[in-house]
C-alpha cells in the first residue's frame, strides 16, 4: 500500500456574499440558537440529515449550483445575515458575569471533563456525563464566565450501535474526520500545529490542540494522532473509554497534566482548576509540579495552593464507577514524576491516591487523588451529596456524618439545547426574550399560566406527531440496513399512534437502571397499551457499553418483545441513540419514564429535558427527582426505599407502575373536556415548567458553581499567592504546627453549671470544658459543644454545636477553659459532649486536616 508522503487541506468554496456562513459554521452558538440551526436546515434539508447536523461537512458536500443559487436568493441571504447578527449581538452584549462581578479578564476557571456532548456530529461523548459537561460550557458562555474548557479528542469517539435480527447489540466505530468538523488546529505563528511533549516510560508522547468555539467559551481538545508519536501512542485517543488499564491512565495524563500544559503553552494559567469527575486528578499532580519548578515552592506549599484553588465534582454513587489503578502501573508512569518533579517520597506519593489513613495504599484511586487535593468536593445532587458521604465516610474517621466535608450542587440542563423550536417560538411570544437569556429566574416562568391551554397543547402535539414520524422513519431504515422483508418494512410504516399517550425511556443500559422493569407483567402491561379508548405506547432507546454482556441483554429482551403480536404496534426500540434521537424523544414525548434502583442514579438530566418541552416525569425517586418530585407536577414509583433483595424490589416497584398508569396517568391523559383538551393533564404541563424549568437548568447550576466555588478558590489562589506566597508559606507553616502538636491537645475535664434536671425551653444550659493544648494557643483552635436528643443522637443531621468561649480568667498554666451555652427549643431528652477542632480564617472546613479531639 502507497504512503501519503504529504497532506493538503481543501476547504468549501463560498461564493463572495455567502461567506459570513463560514463564521457561522465554526461557532457552537448555532446549536442552541433555532434560527441558525433552521439556516444550515434550509440550505439543503437532506443534506442536512445525512450528514448528521454538520455544517462544515455540509457546506464541503454541497454543489456549486445550490451554493450559487441561495446566493441569489435575497431570503436567504436576510436569514443569513440575520443569523450572523445574532451571533454577533451575543457574543458583545454584557453578561451575568460582567455585570454582577467584573466586566473583562482573561479565563481563569479551567474545566476538565474526559467527554464532552455538544452537538451530535461532534462524537465525543458516550452519555450523560458529556452531555453535562457540554451543557455547562454553553451556560458559562451564556453567563460569560471567565472559563476555558479542556478534554480529548477521539478519533473513533464512542460507539455507533446496530442490532443483529434477534436484537443483539453490535458495535460500529467511524473515523472522525477533525477536517470537516467545526474546529480549528492550533498553530503558532509559523503556521505550524503546536504539538506538547509528555514524559512516558522511555519515550516522549506527543499531543496536538483543536479549539472549538462555544458561544464565548473556548473549548481545547488535544489529540496524540501525530507523526511524532509511535503507532500505539497515536492510539492512546483514539478511542472514548475504550482499551485497557494502560490506555486509560495514558489518557488521564494527556488529559490532566498534558491539559495544564496545553493551557501554559497557550499563554492560559488558571487560578482554578475544575475536574468533572476524577478522570482529570492529574492535573493537581502538575499544580504541584510547576509551582515547584517555576517558583521554588516546597511541595507541601504547592500541595497546599492546589487544594484552595481545586474543585472535584463526583458523578457515581458506587466505587465501582470510579478509575482505581494498580501501584505498579502507577509506578511505572509516575516513579520518575513523583521523585524528580515532585520530589516526595514513595511513601507520600502513594498516599495521595487513597483517602483511607489507616491502612497502607493498596492501589491508586484517582476519586481519591482528586478528594485529597481539592478544598472543593461536591455531588450532583442533594441525595447523591449523602450517598458520596456514605461511599468515602471512612476517609473522615471521627467526623458526624452530616458534617463530611462533601457538598452538593444539583445538575441541570442547557435548556434552549433541548426545547423544540416550536416551544421557543411560543414561550418567547408569551414568556418573552428574558426566557432566552436568563432560564433561571423564576419569576419569568410565573407567565407560564397567560398560555392559553389550546395553544399549549398543540404545540405538544405537533412535536408528537413529529416524533412518531421520526421514530417510523428511523425503524424502517433499521429494517432495511438489517435486510428485513417487505412486511416486516410495512409494519415499520404503521406502528405508533400519533395521538395516544406517550412514553419514552431513554439513557444507558446498565442494568441498575432496569430498562425492563416496565415489561415484567407482560400481560398487564399489554392490556395497558391496547386499550382502544385510550391506548399507550412506548419508544425506547439506549446503548450498553461494549463489554456490558448484561446490558446487551436487556436491550435484547426489550427488542424480542417489541416483535410479539401483542406490542408491535406499541412498542418500538430505535437504535443507535444519540443527541437527535435524544432531541426528538425530548420534545414529543408525553411522560418520560425513570426507574433506577435508588439511590444509584446521581442525578439523571434526560428528564429534566422534556419539562420546558411540556413533558411530565414518572419516576423512581432518585437523583434530581428525589427533589423536585411533587404531586402537582408528575408521578413517582415507590416512597424513596431501599431493598436489599432486588427480585421483591421489581416486584413490588413495577406493580406500582402499572398502577400508576392504571389509576392515574391514562385516565388524567384521557380526560378531555368538551373542546377535547385533558384541562387536568395541560394544568400539570404548566405546574412543571413553572416549579421545575427555572430550577434544573445549567444556568442556576453553573451559578451556584461560581458564587459556591469558582469566587471563592479564585479569592483563596490570590491571597495565597501575594507577596511572593507569604501566605501559603504561613498556612503550611501552621499547619505543620498544628500536626505536630495535636498528639498534646485533649480534655482534661467536662462539666456544667447548675443542674442537669428540669432545665426549661428557651433557658441556657451552660458547658465548661477544661482543656490542654500543649504547644498551640487558642487561636489555633475551636472547642465547641456538640448535642441533640439523644433518641435521634445516631440519625444524620439530627444534632448540632455551638461553639465555647475561651475563658482567659478562669484558666491557668498548661490548661485553658471555655464556656458555651445551649438554648433548646424544644423540651426532651438531650445529651452534650464536647470537641476540639483545629481554626484558621483560610481554611474551608474545620476537617480539612483530619484531626479532632472528642471529649
Amino acid at each position: 500500500m502507497a504512503n501519503f508522503i504529504g497532506t493538503f487541506n481543501v476547504v468549501p468554496s463560498l461564493p463572495q456574499n455567502l461567506e459570513r456562513l463560514r463564521e457561522l459554521t465554526y461557532n457552537l452558538y448555532w446549536t442552541w440558537n433555532q434560527d441558525a440551526f433552521e439556516l444550515f436546515r434550509r440550505l439543503d434539508r437532506e443534506l442536512w440529515e445525512s450528514t448528521n447536523h454538520n455544517p462544515i461537512l455540509m457546506l464541503g458536500k454541497i454543489s456549486q449550483d445550490r451554493l450559487q443559487e441561495v446566493a441569489n436568493d435575497d431570503g436567504f441571504i436576510a436569514h443569513m445575515n440575520r443569523a450572523y447578527d445574532g451571533l454577533q449581538e451575543y457574543l458583545s452584549q454584557i453578561t451575568w458575569y460582567q455585570k454582577n462581578f467584573k466586566t473583562n479578564g482573561k479565563p481563569y476557571v479551567a474545566y476538565f471533563s474526559a467527554e464532552y456532548g455538544l452537538t451530535e456530529s461532534l462524537q465525543i461523548y458516550s452519555g450523560g456525563l458529556g452531555i453535562l459537561s457540554g451543557d455547562h460550557m454553553k451556560s458559562t458562555s451564556d453567563l460569560g464566565l471567565p472559563l476555558v474548557g479542556i478534554g480529548l479528542l477521539y478519533k473513533e469517539g464512542y460507539f455507533q450501535q446496530y442490532l443483529t435480527s434477534d436484537g443483539w447489540q453490535q458495535e460500529r466505530y467511524e473515523i472522525n474526520d477533525f477536517y470537516n468538523l467545526p474546529m480549528t488546529l492550533i498553530l503558532d505563528e509559523k503556521k505550524v500545529p503546536v504539538k506538547i511533549p509528555l514524559s512516558f516510560p522511555n519515550r516522549n508522547v506527543y499531543f496536538q490542540i483543536w479549539k472549538i468555539d462555544i458561544g464565548r467559551i473556548p473549548l481545547y481538545l488535544l489529540d496524540t494522532n501525530v507523526n511524532e508519536n509511535n503507532e500505539e501512542d497515536r492510539k492512546i485517543t483514539r478511542t472514548l473509554y475504550g482499551g485497557n488499564s494502560e490506555t486509560r491512565i495514558q489518557q488521564e495524563m494527556i488529559l490532566g497534566i498534558g491539559g495544564l500544559r496545553a493551557l501554559y503553552a497557550l499563554g492560559i494559567k488558571p487560578m482554578v482548576c475544575h475536574m468533572n469527575e476524577g478522570h482529570s486528578a492529574f492535573l493537581s499532580l502538575e499544580r504541584m509540579r510547576s509551582l515547584i519548578a517555576t517558583d521554588g515552592l516546597s511541595f507541601d506549599e504547592a500541595k497546599e495552593l492546589g487544594y484552595y484553588s481545586n474543585i472535584f465534582t463526583t458523578h457515581t454513587p458506587v466505587p465501582a464507577g470510579i478509575d482505581v489503578f494498580s501501584n505498579d502501573l502507577v509506578e511505572k508512569y509516575f516513579g520518575n514524576y513523583y521523585r524528580h518533579e515532585l520530589k516526595i517520597s514513595d511513601k507520600v506519593f502513594y498516599r495521595l491516591g487513597t483517602i483511607d489513613k489507616d491502612a497502607p495504599p493498596m492501589n491508586f484511586n484517582m476519586a481519591h487523588l482528586a478528594m485529597n487535593t481539592s478544598g472543593y468536593v461536591n455531588g450532583v445532587s442533594k441525595l447523591h451529596g449523602e450517598v458520596s458521604k456514605k461511599m468515602w465516610v471512612s476517609g473522615f474517621k471521627g467526623v458526624p456524618f452530616d458534617e463530611i466535608p462533601i457538598d452538593y450542587i444539583t445538575n441541570g440542563i442547557h435548556t434552549r439545547s433541548h426545547i423544540s423550536t416550536d416551544m421557543v417560538e411560543l414561550l418567547y411570544r408569551y414568556l418573552g426574550e428574558k426566557f432566552i437569556n436568563r432560564p433561571e429566574d423564576q419569576s419569568i416562568w410565573q407567565r407560564i399560566d397567560k398560555i392559553p391551554d389550546v395553544e399549549l397543547w398543540r404545540t405538544h402535539e405537533r412535536r408528537r406527531e413529529r416524533l412518531v414520524a421520526f421514530a417510523r422513519n428511523r425503524l424502517r431504515k433499521q429494517v432495511l440496513a438489517r435486510g428485513g422483508s417487505h412486511t416486516e418494512i410495512a409494519i415499520a410504516n404503521e406502528v405508533l399512534d400519533p395521538g395516544a399517550l406517550t412514553i419514552g425511556f431513554a439513557r444507558r443500559f446498565a442494568t441498575y437502571k432496569r430498562a425492563n422493569l416496565i415489561f415484567t407483567d407482560l400481560d398487564r402491561l399489554a392490556a395497558i397499551l391496547n386499550n382502544a379508548q385510550h391506548p399507550v405506547q412506548l419508544i425506547i432507546a439506549g446503548k450498553a457499553h461494549p463489554k456490558d454482556e448484561e446490558g446487551k441483554k436487556l436491550i435484547q429482551e426489550i427488542v424480542q418483545i417489541a416483535k410479539e403480536d401483542q406490542f408491535r404496534k406499541r412498542v418500538v426500540f430505535l437504535e443507535n441513540y444519540d443527541m437527535n434521537v435524544a432531541r426528538y424523544m425530548v420534545e414529543g414525548c408525553d411522560v418520560w419514564l425513570n426507574n433506577p434502583r435508588r439511590p444509584l442514579e446521581a442525578s439523571g438530566t434526560s428528564g429534566m429535558k422534556v419539562i420546558a418541552n411540556g413533558g411530565l416525569n414518572f419516576s423512581v425517586l432518585d437523583g434530581w427527582w428525589d427533589e423536585g418530585y411533587d404531586p402537582e407536577l408528575g408521578w413517582k414509583i415507590g416512597n424513596g426505599e431501599e431493598y436489599l433483595d432486588l427480585d421483591y424490589q421489581n416486584e413490588v416497584e413495577s406493580r406500582q407502575l402499572y398502577d400508576a398508569l392504571e389509576t392515574d396517568i391514562v385516565p388524567v391523559f384521557y380526560n378531555r373536556s368538551t373542546d377535547k383538551l385533558p384541562r387536568l393533564w395541560i394544568g400539570k404541563m404548566k405546574a412543571s415548567m413553572k416549579s421545575l424549568g427555572p430550577v434544573f437548568n445549567t444556568n442556576r447550576m453553573v451559578e451556584q458553581y461560581f458564587t459556591k466555588f469558582y469566587n471563592q478558590a479564585f479569592e483563596n489562589r490570590k491571597a495565597l499567592t501575594k507577596n511572593n506566597y507569604h501566605q501559603v508559606k504561613a498556612l503550611t507553616e501552621w499547619k505543620k504546627k498544628v500536626k505536630d502538636n495535636w498528639g498534646q491537645v485533649r480534655f482534661l475535664s467536662i462539666g456544667y453549671e447548675g443542674t442537669a434536671t428540669d432545665v426549661k425551653v428557651g433557658t441556657e444550659f451552660i458547658v465548661k470544658a477544661e482543656v490542654q493544648l500543649g504547644g498551640l494557643s487558642p487561636e489555633d483552635v475551636e472547642v465547641q459543644i456538640y448535642y441533640g436528643s439523644v433518641d435521634k443522637q445516631d440519625i444524620a443531621h439530627a444534632n448540632t454545636f455551638v461553639n465555647m468561649e475561651f475563658d482567659k480568667s478562669g484558666s491557668k498554666s498548661g490548661s485553658c477553659l471555655y464556656k458555651g451555652a445551649i438554648i433548646s427549643s424544644n423540651s426532651g431528652q438531650y445529651g452534650f459532649t464536647a470537641r476540639i477542632l483545629p481554626k484558621h480564617p483560610l481554611l474551608i472546613s474545620p476537617f480539612d486536616l483530619g484531626l479532632i479531639c472528642w471529649a
